[in-house]
């Protein structure tokens, strides 16, 4: 538990209670001793996997972390130990993804009339988005001279050709008379490819959360040097500093007005994490020397959130979720009134019976995803001793809560040939689902995602299994409607995979309140519910793994580079 001195003090002195006596009615304990798994799924075995991969000291898993190296590690040692071949990279267990921390180089700045804009203060550098807009990455204006362009979204702005070799400033378009940050919804700016660059004077009305993101560094795969790009470079800046630029408002200006010149430069710069980002691949080979070369993939993502920088009292912060915020980090709070403030202090009171404050500080994401995790290892573990015909590939990703970064290099760089793979079944969240997590849950709640977007054949089969298996699940499809506001399709690393045409389901019992909270720990998981949504899932897989033909793929395959749209 990673806090400051005195409070970890403190923290150690509370968690010396015994583990059995915090734990009230309906919660596993704090801890749990790991014991010998068997070739069944059932309750026990999930048990021991999960809290292994979900105790403090794996520090919660964040790629790029020593945390992660730790939950990997065990993973491969467990793949190893049920016999699966490795298919990392040079016959290990381990494909290394190229994670870097990217942001603009503090060191860039840009200088008018003596006087200095900051990078994250009076500017920001735009990066490329996929689907939203593109920007070459790097801004060179050394004695350049600044042009005022027009208002974005209005028919006047400056051409390509007034504007080659020039900084253009452009005002911000109007949304209902106001001006908005979405610049990029209004028009493209790629046709100003010969200016030195673009620079938007809507960085006052950027929300906080996109000026954050875009002057924060990001975790990401490594780009290496950039080519040409077809685009100008691309700046968001205050009001004021493209008055500075200008020499005056651009309030009245018309377009093609010159300004001052400007010099300095401003661009993206890469630096790798402390430890390596690792994939865990491994393969069961199938028993049909015909079908053994094609491959039914089972995935989870073995990543979190890690520590937190600052340690919160756990049991206030889920009295308050489980009654202000019951979907966790995927909604903002309810603001309190009278009576959820009492049914708050009501949960925290029942609580404070049985058990003392506990300080906690790390992100241990028991659901989200070592139930994932957990599950794809019992299911490697029993199909070792019941082989499809077809060959299985696990694949436990890294870095799919930096934005599927693990399963977006395994796909792009597959460690067997991609068209090999005939489905991919995704495992993300599959603890929880009870009546007091969502609103229809229960022992039989299951939600899919994805089974008949690519294949109807797939997400017939899922179907058949469940019935004919006597699983007994209620499957809920109502998160894989089209527009669907929570964009689950696109959200885990089942689209990496999907992107391809490869066929997918992801199968979960859905968000909480613990979602991405520092309260998604071991002892809130349904372990039996986790075991029965692993046993559907073999069954799947056997199912795929022995059909004589793979899944007809009769829908449309996406664009793989293309931005994802539920």
């Amino acid at each position: 538990m990673k806090i400051n001195a005195s409070l970890g003090a403190l923290a150690a002195l509370l968690l010396a209670v015994p583990a059995v006596a915090q734990a009230p009615r309906g919660e596993h304990p704090l801890r749990h001793p790991p014991r010998p798994t068997t070739t069944a799924i059932n309750a026990a075995d999930a048990m021991t996997r999960v809290y292994v991969l979900a105790d403090d000291s794996m520090m919660g898993r964040e790629a790029g972390t020593r945390g992660n190296v730790m939950g990997t590690d065990y993973i491969a040692s467990e793949a190893r130990r049920l016999g699966l071949e490795p298919a990392g990279d040079n016959g290990t267990f381990f494909q290394t993804i190229p994670l870097v921390q990217r942001g603009v180089d503090p060191a860039a700045a840009l200088t008018v009339d003596g006087q200095r804009l900051a990078v994250g203060t009076d500017f920001v550098l735009l990066p490329s988005v996929p689907g939203a807009f593109t920007f070459a990455e790097r801004l060179a204006a050394n004695g350049a001279q600044v042009v005022y362009g027009g208002r974005i979204g209005e028919p006047n702005l400056i051409s390509p050709e007034q504007a080659a070799g020039k900084l253009v400033v452009f005002a911000p378009p109007l949304v209902n008379g106001q001006p908005s940050w979405r610049f990029f919804m209004a028009a493209p700016l790629t046709g100003y490819a010969s200016a030195a660059g673009v620079a938007i004077a809507s960085l006052d009305v950027t929300p906080e959360g996109a000026r954050g993101f875009l002057s924060s560094t990001q975790l990401m795969l490594s780009r290496g040097p950039q080519g040409p790009v077809a685009a100008p470079a691309g700046v968001l800046l205050t009001a004021a500093a493209a008055e500075k630029l200008m020499g005056r408002p651009l309030a009245g200006l018309e377009v093609g007005a010159a300004g001052k010149t400007v010099s300095g430069t401003a661009a993206f710069a890469e630096t790798p994490v402390a430890h390596p980002a690792r994939n865990v691949v491994g393969i069961l080979r199938g028993t049909d020397p015909r079908l053994r070369a094609q491959y039914v993939a089972i995935g989870a993502h073995n990543d979190h959130d890690g520590v937190s920088r600052t340690a919160v009292d756990h049991d206030s912060l889920r009295a308050f979720n489980s009654v202000l915020r019951p979907e966790g980090a995927d909604q903002q709070p309810d603001t309190p009134n009278a009576v959820t403030s009492a049914r708050v202090r009501a949960r925290l009171d029942s609580l404070r019976a049985v058990r003392p404050v506990r300080l906690d500080s790390i992100f241990n994401g028991a659901d989200d995803d070592a139930s994932g995790t957990t599950a794809v290892l019992e299911i490697a573990e029993y199909l070792a001793a019941n082989r499809p015909k077809r060959s299985v590939i696990f694949v436990w990703h890294t870095a799919e809560e930096k934005g599927l970064l693990g399963s977006e290099h395994f796909t792009d760089h597959p460690t067997v040939p991609r068209d090999s793979i005939v489905a991919q079944l995704n495992i993300d969240m599959v603890g929880r689902g009870k009546p007091g997590d969502t609103e229809h849950g229960g022992p039989g709640y299951l939600e899919l995602v994805g089974s008949r977007r690519l294949s109807t054949q797939l997400g017939d089969l899922v179907e058949e299994v469940n019935r004919t298996g006597s699983h007994g699940f209620t499957f809920d499809y109502s998160m894989d409607a089209d527009g669907h506001p929570q964009n689950i399709y696109c959200r885990s690393d089942h689209y990496s995979y999907a992107r391809y045409g490869i066929p997918v389901t992801f199968f979960t019992t859905g968000g909480h309140f613990d979602y991405h909270m520092l309260t998604d720990e071991p002892q809130y998981v349904d372990y039996d519910k986790l075991a029965a949504v692993s046993r559907l899932i073999a069954d799947v897989a056997k199912g795929i793994g022995d059909r004589p033909e793979r899944p007809v793929v009769d829908k449309p395959k996406p664009d793989p580079n293309g931005q994802c749209r539920q």
